[in-house]
């Protein structure tokens, strides 16, 4: 059984409020910042907030089979939604996070004025297409609904993914940040935005759905078999990759933990374990 915790939305929201609040100080003060920066108490454990698939099942496997080699006390921490990690870590509730790719983060840096930063890549999700009833792509029609992510990156990614494959026309230039609005040719479909994490749960209600590769996957879906269609793994800059707040890349426990998670065993364990529905992408780490 695994021993991360595990996290819900309302439990963590009222968890990182009181937390953020109590970490307040002065400037000056590192703690005020969430960071463990050169003050970091390597003797402690690091705590990762961590999607539950596959995210924390690949830090599971590190805690399990690698961590006490390399010296590192590890400790995980689910979370069911995509802000509670970033606002977690830049407040100090945590030490670092594994759940996103560099798209969302900047947008989300951007949005919330928080100081994430990658540290390394680790593997790829490819986005898919999911119907219930429907066989082929060329099954979806006109008046049919399909869902797509709601949060900005996705949802750009989803558009772009269903464009590829001829169900919509986007406008030229907008890549990954179309919105809804920037379709020019909606084929006769209508879509339903919702939540990332929700978006499985939907596809009993609407004739189609793109849904995230962990998310997929965490549902009993197999993106390399079940998908209608699926992104392409060559060239795809979306890696999921280890987080920190900035300034806390040199911390020893994250290095350590860094260095695992672009092991030989982390890449035979992704390859065994998600039979090319996640990708390993490990080389250099990724751009701030």
């Amino acid at each position: 059984m695994r021993k991360s915790i595990k996290i819900t939305a309302a439990a963590a929201a009222t968890a990182a409020l009181a937390l953020g609040l109590s970490a307040c100080g002065t400037d000056s003060d590192p703690a005020a910042k969430g960071g463990t920066g050169a003050k970091a108490d390597t003797s402690k454990a690091l705590v990762v907030a961590a999607s539950p698939t596959p995210h924390a099942d690949i830090l599971d496997y590190v805690k399990k089979n690698l961590a006490d080699k390399a010296g590192l006390k590890l400790e995980v921490k689910e979370f069911t939604d995509y802000v509670l990690p970033n606002t977690a870590t830049e407040n100090g509730q945590v030490d670092a996070n594994f759940f996103q790719h560099k798209p969302y983060l900047d947008d989300f840096n951007k949005k919330n004025k928080t100081h994430i930063v990658p540290v390394v890549n680790v593997h790829l999700e490819p986005l898919g297409l999911y119907a219930k009833k429907l066989k082929d792509v060329k099954d979806i029609k006109p008046g049919q609904t399909v869902a797509v992510p709601n949060d900005t990156t996705n949802e750009g990614r989803a558009l772009q993914l269903l464009a590829e494959n001829g169900l919509i026309t986007v406008k030229d230039g907008v890549g990954t940040n179309a919105k809804l609005s920037d379709i020019t040719d909606k084929k006769g479909l209508e879509f339903k935005e919702i939540e990332a994490a929700t978006v499985p749960r939907a596809l009993d209600d609407v004739d189609a759905a793109v849904i995230n590769g962990n998310y997929a996957i965490e549902a009993g879906l197999k993106p390399g078999q079940d998908s209608l269609v699926l992104e392409k793994a060559d060239g795809n800059p979306y890696a999921n990759f280890l987080a920190v707040k900035d300034g806390n890349e040199d911390d020893p426990r994250v290095q350590k933990l860094a260095k695992l998670l672009n092991s030989d065993e982390v890449k035979k364990f992704i390859e065994d374990t998600y039979k090319g529905s996640i990708i390993p992408a490990f080389g250099a780490p990724a751009k701030s």
